[in-house]
């Protein structure tokens, strides 16, 4: 794959290693076998909290989206829908 070349000049290419695997993980972890929190332990030595927090952050990078447009624009529609979810389940909870 040509991303994980980190060549020069590439908007993604300001992003670390880690970064690229963490969205790399992302992409393909649907297909591993073990729970999800397991696998992001053993492939990226991360705790699943650490990870979220930085899937988070990456979701706003704009390297990011460059480097994976699918999967940032992904989890940009799953977390804005999350959101939308909390919200109106609060107004739901006010109106009673």
């Amino acid at each position: 794959m040509l991303a994980s070349l980190g060549a020069p000049g590439q908007p993604w290419a300001v992003l670390s290693d880690r970064d690229r695997a963490i969205l790399d993980f992302e992409r393909g972890c649907w297909r591993l076998p073990s729970p999800k929190g397991a696998a992001i332990r053993a492939h990226l030595d991360l705790s699943p909290t650490r990870y979220y927090q930085l899937l988070g952050a990456l979701l706003d990078d704009p390297a990011a989206l460059a480097y994976d447009p699918l999967v940032v624009r992904r989890l940009r529609r799953a977390r804005a829908q999350r959101r939308r979810a909390r919200i109106e389940g609060r107004a739901a909870g006010r109106a009673r």
